[in-house]
């Protein structure tokens, strides 16, 4: 598996600002703020991680899943897979970005880390 250039770059691009970095893994790439991980691009999905209240809502969203890193594999309840309708709208993508990452800094510093 491998993740497609240009969701690397959509998903740069509306992570202007954020200080986001991307590292290979499971054969993708995360994608990081500070030292916390917020996205997961495999293939051609992005997987968003959110906070509970955002995966309730995101999961409503005709074409959402909680995200696997193969099919049989155990689900990342956390991480959800947006569907075409959100990558496709810039606007939408970005803000559920921007929800990703501020829910891992929020949890970072309700835990005591300082990234």
């Amino acid at each position: 598996m491998a993740y497609r250039p240009d969701r690397y770059e959509q998903v740069m691009k509306a992570s202007e600002g954020l200080d986001a970095r991307a590292r290979k893994m499971f054969g993708g790439m995360g994608v990081y703020t500070g030292e916390k991980m917020f996205a997961i691009l495999l293939d051609d999905i992005v997987s968003l991680k959110l906070s509970p209240e955002d995966r309730d809502e995101a999961l409503q969203i005709d074409g959402a899943r909680t995200f696997r890193t193969v099919p049989d594999d155990v689900e990342k309840p956390e991480y959800i897979v947006m569907p075409q309708a959100v990558l496709d709208d810039q606007d939408s993508f970005r803000q559920w970005l921007l929800r990703s990452a501020d829910y891992v800094r929020n949890k970072a510093k309700a835990n005591g880390s300082v990234s």
